[in-house]
Order: structure tokens, then C-alpha cells, then sequence
């Protein structure tokens, strides 16, 4: 007989659900069947029907031992034949219940179950049974159903399945093992027992749900992810070291190049001395913990949420930070290199876990202090109080402290004598610092109060190899580098570059003789207080290629620290009135009256004239020394300075257009006080002196412009390591307008305020400038071939104030056109002596050599036509040397230097080749009915008497006189 189950036969009406009918043992071949001796043979018990499919009573747990002989026996002999299932029964001989309609039930006598039950060998009469537990019910008592509903069959179900759990899983385990006596052994009862029933499938995920992983995956993945981070955690603690400390003492030194190669300096010579923690007050260690770490006591040496913020502002666009302790950047200075690579900041983080493990955090702190660099060349606390306030470290105050750990943060921005124009950006720094010292009780509110911001001394301390002018070079070379992102700071730090510059040595040489000869050796200090407040700075570019040849940046830089060349704290003065001029050529501008602009163009001179056509409120300034000049042409006013000229003039343009033509000509866009306001024509705006230079080297190049530089090349081993800006040049402006102005600076020159710079010997242009106060004096000018700005300043060497320069060299006041305009001459004779002079070639505005004349009524200081009838002798005219004031018959202005004749017509003689008609030509030569640089001549009209035209003399005009004007001194602004 075949061990398979047989086929199931359906059955109509009955419950599948129950438990013969879904597939019992004693039905279908269950672990029991499985389990039971093949080898017995068949006795007549296995040819005796037996209901196999009857349902039993629900919930009653069928007997372990039901498959047993003994079981079998005692079923035949405890038997019922009247029962329900006896052969009386409407079962019929099987003793099943049969419902109307429904299916025969399958042969018994053919199950294995059955078949396998009557193969067994009986137990002798006489041998002792196995005695059945108490608990277990035989299988001949078991009640019997005729019909169970599918809710009893499906209760049935649940209650056997619960009774004998351990008994199913036994079965299920071991299904080829003989069945133990008792209920445990028995078959699992219900459908889930049955070997050919099916585990249930878990349903699909579907829609959006496919999209997110399950809470086991995300629980699984983070589990795994700790797991992997712990490891690699203490793999890296395990392998970083801490190594010795890094060579800073004896690093690599930069090492800056003329453009010839000669040596201008190292920066290799460290200024620094190594102090212990107890030679520090209490108030500087407490100042830079304020300022970097706050809790660096009590915390340990990573800080993760500042790194992550760090990370997070750097990369979200809010600049980069750091989230380093003191321990990291301690361990960063004192043992890794400064280089920003994911290797140093894993090596960085080990070592600072194992160093706050093994060292003390005062050691810590006071390592912290003695590598970190303050600027100045001063490397650790000590040598930075040495740098800054020349006291020892022992004895810095809350105030001192808080800056220099101000500086930690930002050295080079933040030494306000070096950069003045970055003291509200330090300032803030070291409110920051004291306010952290109040908040963690290092300091009283009290004392916070009454402290004041302590302004270091200019001095540097010792000579690091700086001193002359090697320091002011260095630093600019270095503010270039950054500045135009070529290199940073770590970089320059870091050492080993060979930086070759753009600077000529012959003409650095002859800037500093220049300013030794004009000024610095006509100063007394120690008889004239003012004489110790005196200040210089210069700067030469060439204007075809925009290289910066030569610097002055002040007298010594051990001295005097802040470089006079690239500061930008004071006013540039009138050397800003060109700018307003080409703005007006540029954009053809025309007066409020609808004249076009051009430097014979008349305007208004008027002390404190209102200027006309602005809404931004009443604006009228005053000329130098409160003088009326009247009516006047562009080109005389230029040369005289007037500020109500050039404010008006301003208005007429368009501040906003002034502002953009002088960023176009090369001053930076964030120039101090570079506002769109009439004022702007005086010069309020504080540009350096490089700045200046690099504009009007642009007017010198026929309105071409190209970024000035100060780098050639830079090499490390040999080898070229960063890639330069490239040059590009463009006509920011017309050639027009840029030579127009040339034109009209070229007059100042030769007949205005700068005439002391003819002594260069070679055709020239520029312009004079006076600071508000007369704190700065200046002077700007160019030749065809070199573009140089000279600047003599006032500051108080104690205070850093800026000073006036009255009695200065024994002088009542220092104008632009007098040591300014005196050291550009003898640089610029000297820096192009082996340069073949050239002159200018130019081409001028259209029409600009006619003179355009108001449309409104005369003013009270012209001559009318009734007066013109008058055959009176003009009055007296008071002027500065070198103007002009003449008229003609019908009240005009005429006899300009380098103007017209009577009428208005264009002189003949003295012109230069692409010039102006009238331009002098180079030396000062007069035009007809002009006169040289010395002095004016008056024109006169018809019936007119003439007046004496000495220098400075009275002029007649026909029928009335010109406003009286006292001058003071020579007119410069």
C-alpha cells in the first residue's frame, strides 16, 4: 500500500473547516501515518470500518495513543452499536454521519492511518498495559457529530490548537518518530497542522509605500551604521599617533623678489618667545578663551555640534567657520601642517581625543597661547604684547587682552594701525570677547563699563628683518595676494614661495631719495611738534601694463607700521575733480541751462553758491579761503580748484554716473565715503594712494584699463604653484573723454596750482588735492610713460588721530602743490632718465575749444552793456598768481591761459600736436594774447582802458570792475 495520501473527496454540506476534514491524521497521511511501522502486518482490526472523516465533539482534544494497538482494541471493545455511529446508524456501516446529498465517505479500511493501525502486533492478554494518563480521553469515548457548523468547527479548531501546541510542534519537528503515549504526542489538530496546508503570504506593499523603507530596514541600517562608526572609530584611535611636534621654528621662509630678481626680504625670521602659563594674566587667558573657546575647561576636546554648524554655514553659503576647540587648533598649530585636507582633520581629531586624555588642560592652554600667530610677525602671547603694547604678557589689562584675542580670529584684518579702515570690525570683535568674559564671570559688569578700546602703539617691536621700506613691501605684496585670492594666508604661513614682483628696484630707490630730499630731511621733530605728525606715502604704475613698479609706504616700517601706500582713511581732496570732469565728457553732460560740458565751458564760482538741481537738500560749499571767482571756464577752475564749479558740475552729471566712471577708471567699489552726492566732486572719498594711481594711469592710457599688479610669478621647488589673474585691458571710457581731461590737467601743470612739477623736465599732467582740515596733502600726475600719486599726511604717532599740517617744515600750511608736487618731480626726473621723453597724443572732445557762456542773466559781477558805454577805468582785481580774469567788450570772459582772443576766437600759436587750440605746449610756453605760467594777461575791449598786467595785478574792464578776492595762499583743495 502506497505511504501517499489519498485524494480528498469533496463533501456537499459538510464543514471544510473541521479538523478530519481539512486533512486530520487519522484521514490524510499526518505525522502519525508517517511515524507508524510499515513492517507489521495487517490484522482484522484494519478490515473493520472506521469512521475516519467523523467530526469529533469541538474542543475535545483527541487521544496521543489513538494510533496505538491498544487503542485499537479498546476502540472494537468499547463500542457502541446503538450509537451514533454504530451500524444501526444512519452512518451506515462506516458509523459517519451522512447528511442528505452530501458525498459517501471515503474508505477507511484504505487510509494509511488505519492500514498501519491493524498491521501492528497485538499485546498478549497476559502482558501488563502501558497504563494511560489520567487526563487523556480514549478515543472510543469520544463523542461523536453528525454535523459541526463552520463556527463550532472553527472554535474546535482554535481550542485543539491551543490544547496540544507543544504536541504540533513536536509533530512538526519530528515526523518519522514514533508518537509518545500521552496528549503531548498527539497530532496537531486543525488545519495549520496538516502538511499540506500553506504558511499564509505577507501581502504586498503597494503605491507610495514602495517608496520608504520599512522601520525594520531603517532600524537595520542605523544599527549597522553605529556599528561601522565604532569600529572605524577605534581602528583611527588605535593608528593616529601623536606625533612630535611640527618644524615651525625652523620652517620655510618666503622669499620676495624685485622684478630683477634682486632680494627685497624673508618672512622666515619668527618673532617669538615661549612663555609658561603663569607669565600670562589671568585676564588675556580668560580674553582669548572668551573669544574661542568658553567652555573649554569643562568640555571635551571635540566639540561636535560646533563642527556640524561649522560644516553646515560653510555649506549653505554663511562663510566659512570653524568648528575646531582649542585643543584642535592647538594640535593643528603645535603638531599638523596648516593644509585643508580631509586627512589632517581626521589625524587632527584623534590626536586631540588621545591629548585631552593625556595632558593637562592647562598644558594645553598654554601651548594654545605660544603657537598661535597675532600678526605683526608675532608668533604666542608674549610676543604679541611685546608687538602691540610693548609690555610683557604678565601684564596685559582685560581691555589689551580682548583685543589681542580679538586678533586671533582675523590678524591681518583686524590691526587697526595697519588697516584703520577695519577698526568698527575689530572694535565689534573685542566687545564680543569682554561680553564673554562678563558672561562667564571673569569679569564684573562694572569694570566692563569703564573700559575703553585700547589702540595699539604703531611701532612693530624689534626688527624682525622688516625694518626701511622691506615690511611695507612685504605686507602689500602679501594683502595683494589674498586679496585677489591668489594665495591665503595658511598658504603664506605655511612658506617656501619665492614671490617675484612687478617692483623695479632703480625706481624704488628713487622714490625713497625723493622723499628724503623734499620732506623728510626739511623736518625738525624735536623743535616742531607738528613736524613729528608728518606721514608719506607713493605709488608708480606703468600705464600700458598696470605693473606696479615702485611703493613708499612710510618712513621705516619698524617705526611707523601702518603703510602710508595702501591705507584708506584719508580724504583724496581735489585730486577726485578730474573724475567729475571725464564723467561729464564721457556721458556728454550738459549745465542745468542745457550748455554741453567742455573746459571752456562757464560756470558760476560763487562762494558757497547753492548748487542747482539737486532734491537731496540745500548743498553750498565753500572755495578755498571763501573766494568769488564769479562766472569762469571749466578749464581755469581746474586749475584753480574751485569747489562750486565742481559740485555743480557734479549735479549737472549725475553723482551716480561720477561714482561709476571713477570705479571704472580702477577705484574699488567699496571705497570709503565713495557716495552719489555733490560732494563727491570735492573729494570726501578715502582711497589709497595705490588706488589713485591705478586710476589715473587709466586716463594716462587713453581711457584703457587693466588691474594693477604687483606679482610676476611665484614659485615653491622650482616650480610655478599658482595660477595669476589674467590681464585684461579695456576702454572703460572714450579715448575722448580721457584725453580731454589730459588737456585740462595739463593747463594745471603749466599754469595752476602745480607748476612745481615742470621741474621734471618732461610734458606731464595732474591735479592737486587738500584734505578736509588740511590733514592730508596731495598730488597726482602722470606722464605719458609712468602715472605716480604722492600723499603727505598728519597723525598723531600716540593716538593715531589724523592732524592738520599747519606750521609743518616751519610753514603756516602744506598744500598739494608744494612737497607733494615737489617729490613727484624729482621721482619722476629720476625714475625715467633713461626713458627718451615723450609727449602726449591726443584726441580731444569735439567743440571743446569753444566757450559756452550761461543763458541766464549776467550776475551782479559781470559787466552789463550799459556799462560797456561807460569809457571808465575798471577797478582792481586781487587774484592768485597764474589765473586770468579778462573780458571783452561785452562782458565775456577772454585771455585764458591757453584760451582765446577777443571775440572768442582761437589763438594761434602755442598749440601742441593732437592738443587743444591754446594748449600751452610743454614748459609753458605762451599763446598769443595768453601768457606763461607766471601770469595772466587781461583782453580788452573797444574804448576800453587797459589795466597794468603784472602778476597777480589790477585788470580794467570796460565800465565796471571784478569782485574783490583776497587769497591767503596759493588756491589748492
Amino acid at each position: 500500500m502506497s505511504d501517499e495520501p489519498q485524494p480528498q473527496q469533496p463533501t456537499e454540506g459538510r464543514p471544510t473547516g473541521t479538523p478530519e476534514a481539512a486533512g486530520t491524521p487519522e484521514a490524510a497521511g499526518t505525522p502519525e501515518t508517517a511515524g507508524t511501522s510499515e513492517a507489521a502486518k495487517p490484522s482484522e482490526a484494519a478490515k473493520a470500518p472506521k469512521a475516519a472523516g467523523t467530526p469529533k465533539v469541538s474542543g475535545t482534544p483527541k487521544s496521543a495513543s489513538a494510533g496505538t494497538p491498544e487503542a485499537a482494541r479498546e476502540s472494537e471493545a468499547t463500542a457502541d452499536p446503538s450509537g451514533p455511529s454504530g451500524p444501526s446508524g444512519p452512518s451506515g456501516p462506516s458509523g459517519a454521519a451522512r447528511t442528505p446529498g452530501s458525498a459517501p465517505a471515503p474508505d477507511t479500511a484504505r487510509t494509511p492511518d488505519t492500514a498501519r493501525t491493524a498491521e501492528m502486533p497485538r499485546i498478549p492478554e497476559g502482558r501488563p498495559r502501558t497504563p494511560e494518563p489520567a487526563h487523556a480521553p480514549k478515543a472510543a469515548h469520544t463523542p461523536r457529530a453528525t454535523y459541526t457548523s463552520p463556527a463550532a468547527a472553527a472554535a474546535s479548531a482554535s481550542a485543539a490548537a491551543s490544547a496540544s501546541a507543544s504536541a504540533s510542534a513536536s509533530a512538526a519537528e519530528a515526523p518519522g518518530a514514533p508518537q509518545a503515549a500521552g496528549p503531548a504526542a498527539g497530532p496537531p489538530a486543525g488545519p495549520a497542522a496538516g502538511p499540506g496546508t500553506k504558511r499564509p503570504k505577507r501581502p504586498k506593499r503597494t503605491g507610495w509605500r514602495r517608496i520608504f523603507p520599512t522601520w525594520r530596514m531603517v532600524l537595520g541600517t542605523l544599527l549597522l551604521g553605529a556599528a561601522l562608526l565604532i569600529g572605524l572609530f577605534f581602528v583611527g584611535y588605535s593608528m593616529v599617533k601623536i606625533p612630535p611636534a611640527n618644524a615651525l621654528a625652523t620652517k620655510q621662509s618666503n622669499v620676495y623678489l624685485y622684478a630683477d630678481g634682486t632680494e627685497i626680504a624673508r618672512d622666515g625670521m619668527v618673532n617669538r618667545e615661549n612663555v609658561d602659563l603663569s607669565q600670562i594674566s589671568k585676564a588675556a587667558q580668560h580674553a582669548v578663551l572668551a573669544a574661542e573657546d568658553r567652555d573649554f575647561y569643562t568640555e571635551s576636546a571635540i566639540d561636535l555640534k560646533a563642527m556640524i554648524r561649522a560644516g553646515w554655514n560653510t555649506a549653505t553659503g554663511k562663510g566659512k567657520q570653524s568648528g575646531s576647540t582649542i585643543t584642535q587648533q592647538y594640535v593643528k598649530n603645535y603638531y599638523l601642517a596648516q593644509e585643508q585636507t580631509v586627512t589632517r582633520k581626521v589625524k587632527e581629531f584623534f590626536i586631540s581625543i588621545k591629548l585631552d586624555r593625556e595632558t593637562s588642560k592647562d598644558n594645553i592652554l598654554e601651548g594654545y597661547l605660544n603657537t598661535s600667530y597675532f600678526g605683526r610677525n608675532a608668533y604666542g602671547m608674549q610676543a604679541a604684547a611685546k608687538a602691540y603694547y610693548g609690555v610683557d604678557a604678565a601684564e596685559l589689562t582685560p581691555a589689551q587682552g580682548a583685543y589681542l584675542a580679538a586678533l586671533v580670529n582675523a590678524p591681518s584684518e583686524y590691526d587697526v594701525i595697519a588697516h584703520p579702515e577695519n577698526r568698527k570690525a575689530a572694535e565689534a570683535r573685542w566687545n564680543y570677547v569682554l561680553d564673554g568674559m562678563v558672561g562667564k564671570g571673569w569679569l564684573s559688569q562694572a569694570d566692563r563699563t569703564g573700559l575703553k578700546f585700547p589702540a595699539p602703539k604703531e611701532t612693530s617691536g624689534a626688527d624682525t628683518g622688516m625694518s626701511g621700506q622691506r615690511g611695507y613691501l612685504v605686507t602689500a605684496i602679501k594683502d595683494y595676494l589674498r586679496t585677489t585670492k591668489i594665495a591665503t594666508s595658511e598658504e603664506l604661513e605655511a612658506g617656501g614661495y619665492r614671490i617675484t614682483t612687478t617692483l623695479d628696484k632703480k625706481k624704488q630707490d628713487a622714490f625713497v631719495d625723493a622723499v628724503n630730499d623734499k620732506l623728510m630731511a626739511k623736518l625738525d621733530p624735536k623743535d616742531r611738534k607738528a613736524d613729528t605728525y608728518v606721514r608719506a606715502g607713493g605709488a608708480a604704475v606703468e600705464p600700458k601694463t598696470g605693473n606696479v613698479l615702485a611703493l613708499y609706504g612710510g618712513i621705516d616700517y619698524v617705526k611707523q607700521y601702518t603703510n602710508n601706500a595702501t591705507r584708506r582713511d584719508f580724504q583724496v581732496g581735489s585730486t577726485f575733480k578730474p573724475f567729475v570732469f571725464t564723467s561729464a565728457v564721457e556721458n556728454e553732460s550738459e549745465t542745468q541751462d542745457g550748455r554741453r560740458i567742455t573746459p571752456n565751458t562757464i560756470y558760476d564760482g560763487t562762494d558757497q553758491r547753492p548748487v542747482q538741481g539737486w532734491s537731496g537738500g540745500s548743498y553750498a560749499p565753500e572755495n578755498e579761503d571763501n573766494v568769488d571767482y564769479g562766472d569762469i571756464s571749466v578749464r581755469s577752475a581746474t586749475d584753480k580748484s574751485v569747489n562750486a564749479v565742481y559740485a555743480q558740475m557734479a549735479v549737472d552729471v549725475g553723482p551716480e554716473k561720477v561714482e561709476q566712471t571713477a570705479v571704472d577708471l580702477g577705484l574699488p567699489t567699496d571705497t570709503p565715503d565713495l557716495e552719489p552726492y555733490p560732494s563727491i566732486a570735492l573729494g570726501t572719498a578715502t582711497a589709497s594712494v595705490l588706488d589713485m594711481a591705478e586710476a589715473y594711469a587709466t586716463l594716462a592710457n587713453h581711457g584703457r584699463h587693466g588691474t594693477y599688479t604687483m606679482i610676476g610669478k611665484v614659485t615653491k621647488n622650482g616650480a610655478d604653484v599658482f595660477d595669476l589673474p589674467e590681464r585684461k585691458t579695456s576702454q572703460v571710457i572714450s579715448r575722448e573723454a580721457a584725453d580731454t581731461t589730459t588737456s585740462v590737467l595739463r593747463s594745471v601743470v603749466q599754469n595752476g596750482t602745480a607748476t612745481a612739477a615742470l621741474a621734471a623736465g618732461r610734458p606731464a599732467a595732474g591735479k592737486t588735492g587738500t584734505a578736509e582740515e588740511d590733514t592730508a596733502a596731495w598730488f597726482a600726475g602722470y606722464t605719458p610713460d609712468l602715472a605716480t600719486v604722492v600723499a603727505v599726511m598728519g597723525q598723531d604717532p600716540v593716538t593715531a588721530a589724523h592732524k592738520s599740517l599747519y606750521n609743518v617744515m616751519g610753514l603756516p600750511r602744506i598744500n598739494g602743490g608744494g612737497a607733494p608736487t615737489e617729490i613727484w618731480a624729482q621721482f619722476t626726473k629720476n625714475a625715467l632718465k633713461d626713458t627718451p621723453p615723450t609727449d602726449f597724443s591726443l584726441q580731444i572732445q569735439e567743440g571743446s575749444e569753444e566757450t559756452a557762456y550761461p543763458s541766464a542773466e549776467p550776475s551782479s559781477s559781470e559787466p552789463t552793456e550799459e556799462d560797456d558805454q561807460d569809457d571808465t577805468t575798471g577797478g582792481q582785481n586781487s587774484q592768485s598768481p597764474g589765473t586770468n580774469q579778462g573780458q571783452t567788450d561785452s562782458g565775456t570772459p577772454t585771455g585764458t591761459t591757453g584760451g582765446t582772443t577777443t571775440g572768442g576766437t582761437p589763438t594761434t600759436g602755442g598749440g601742441v600736436t593732437g592738443g587743444t587750440t591754446g594748449d600751452t605746449s610743454t614748459g609753458g610756453i605762451p599763446t598769443t594774447g595768453g601768457t606763461s605760467d607766471a601770469g595772466t594777461t587781461a583782453g580788452t575791449s573797444d574804448g576800453g582802458t587797459t589795466g597794468d598786467t603784472s602778476d597777480g595785478g589790477a585788470i580794467g574792464t570796460p565800465g565796471g570792475t571784478f569782485p574783490q578776492l583776497t587769497t591767503r595762499r596759493p588756491l589748492d583743495e
